[in-house]
């Protein structure tokens, strides 16, 4: 297996001026049926039920009320899928365990202690397919990018994200559970955090986790900073993990919001943002990601897939 190497913790700025990679093909992805509401963060593509889905939040500009539709592909368009459920969840994603879809997202609510503020916090379904997805657990209170991966071993990692006195803004844990039975608000509260991955000023979260050849965990994430005027720029990036060890790869960028299209951003705050959605990796040695830009639409981009310098 690859021997994973770790230096110094890096900030965005670092990130930023070391990155040279050029994403190609920029592309706005079009969503239709879902009337002025605004389809951003969305999921990669995946299979179910012979055709390919894509699991996006559809809301408001004005609002974080939102729910998830699962879009199929029409004629060059995305539309909601006639029949398929939709739930009331922000941020979703996806994987395969034990041959079951299991898909989460982020469900918010009225905080409990700060009024008119909202709580949030991960909630995951399992089924078949869509139209059998069932509620089967959620995670901590305050705890967004929680994920899961099936090993080799048919074990599963869970990447976590605590935020407060464990994690401060935001940064990554790592578990292993024998099933999916096993995963209980405990579990991921007690899982120890990957060092030497963000300052404590900035913040991060894993949004796919890939297996790999090797067996290595390669995970698609973000990394996030507030500058003095207190705009947010989120990028995605990647690193990889050994499932047996817990010895993880340095942070690399991927791709910036410059990398992109032109578009709208849902407040100014917001113009920088690029939430990484998910990846499909291809036979020719590239990668498409999915993303979601500046909180208001949803694009793909082409790079060099960005994990098989972990395969060896």
């Amino acid at each position: 297996m690859t021997v994973l190497t770790k230096g110094n913790v890096k900030t965005c700025e670092q990130l930023v001026e070391e990155f040279a990679k050029t994403p190609m093909n920029p592309e706005k992805i079009i969503f239709t049926g879902v009337g002025e509401n605004d389809v951003y963060n969305i999921s990669a593509p995946f299979e179910d039920e012979g055709e390919l889905v894509i699991a996006g939040r559809v809301e408001s500009r004005d609002s974080e009320h939102s729910n998830v539709h699962f879009f199929v592909e029409r004629e060059g368009q995305w539309m909601p899928r006639e029949g398929a459920p939709v739930l009331e969840l922000q941020d979703p994603f996806f994987t395969k365990i034990a041959g079951e879809l299991v898909l989460g997202g982020v469900q918010i609510f009225p905080h409990p202690i700060n009024k008119g503020a909202l709580g949030w916090r991960t909630v995951f379904y399992k089924g078949a397919n869509i139209a059998s997805l069932k509620e089967f657990a959620k995670g901590p209170d305050g705890m967004k990018d929680l994920r899961l991966i099936e090993l080799k071993d048919g074990s599963i990692g869970v990447l976590t994200r605590p935020q407060g006195e464990k994690g401060g803004r935001g940064k990554i844990g790592w578990t292993r559970i024998a099933s999916l039975d096993e995963l209980t608000i405990d579990v991921v509260e007690q899982a120890p955090l990957l060092e030497g991955q963000f300052i404590d000023e900035q913040w991060g979260g894993a949004n796919e986790p890939h297996l790999l050849a090797n067996g290595l965990v390669g995970v698609l994430g973000h990394i996030a900073s507030f500058d003095e005027e207190g705009n947010r720029h989120y990028y995605p990036m990647v690193f990889a993990l050994n499932p047996e060890t817990g010895d993880i790869s340095d942070i690399e960028l991927i791709a910036t919001r410059s990398h992109f299209l032109p578009g709208p951003a849902k407040r100014p705050d917001l113009i920088d943002v690029v939430f990484s959605g998910g990846l499909v990796r291809k036979a020719d040695g590239t990668a498409d990601m999915y993303a979601g830009i500046s909180d208001a639409e949803a694009q793909k981009i082409t790079i060099i897939d960005p994990f098989l310098q972990y395969e060896g």
